[in-house]
């Protein structure tokens, strides 16, 4: 069994600065690509940013320029710098991970809420 832990959501205001961050644990042989999504209330999950093993990033049109994905290997973490936040940013974000061979595991997400 794999499972992914995400920490350093909460409340902030807007302009204001945050860093999530995810840790897998479990019985680990290797991990794929690594990302962070979100869903706000009455929407669809959105694609915020993902990356690969090796370090190559992909980042959703809405949260560019801002947000920063990076990973550390040895530990097994993705984070999530995120500055210039907007009320708009507010929702649950989750941590996803392919592990090899198991497959794709959600976190539980972790609330980001930014006020006006």
């Amino acid at each position: 069994q794999v499972q992914l832990v995400e920490s350093g959501g909460g409340l902030v205001q807007a302009g204001g600065s945050l860093r999530l961050s995810c840790a897998a644990s479990g019985i680990i042989f290797s991990i794929n690509d690594m990302g962070w999504y979100r869903q706000a209330p009455g929407t669809q999950r959105e694609l915020v940013a993902t990356i690969t093993s090796g370090g190559s990033t992909n980042y959703g049109d809405s949260v560019k320029g801002r947000f920063t994905i990076s990973r550390d290997n040895a530990k097994n973490t993705v984070y999530l710098q995120m500055n210039s936040l907007k009320p708009e940013d507010t929702a649950v974000y989750y941590c996803s991970a392919y592990f090899h061979p198991f497959g794709i595991r959600w976190g539980q997400g972790i609330q980001v809420t930014v006020s006006s």
